[in-house]
């Protein structure tokens, strides 16, 4: 089950669509699968005392459709989906 930290919404990962436009983080850069991107506000997980901090890194995020356009694993918490403008990709 994926769980978004900002509204609780709930999910099954092979429900996701692959994503059909161009995904961008909070500052304009484009995203893509695989990517390596850093959470830029503190995130409260609904239903949970758990929150995802800020800098918190998370690598190998998947994109797809939909309010929750990234999936992903967090250290610590597990698979959740993230709104794309609470992150920042990171460079390599």
């Amino acid at each position: 089950m994926l769980i978004c930290p900002e509204c609780g919404h709930e999910w099954q990962p092979g429900e996701a669509i692959e994503h059909s436009a161009e995904i961008r983080d909070s500052v304009g850069h484009v995203l893509k699968d695989g990517d390596t991107v850093t959470v830029i506000k503190d995130l409260k997980v609904k239903a949970s005392s758990l929150v995802v901090k800020v800098g918190t890194k998370v690598r190998g995020i998947r994109l797809v459709d939909g309010d929750h356009d990234i999936d992903c694993k967090i250290p610590g918490i597990g698979q959740m989906g993230l709104k794309s403008q609470f992150v920042k990709k990171v460079s390599e």
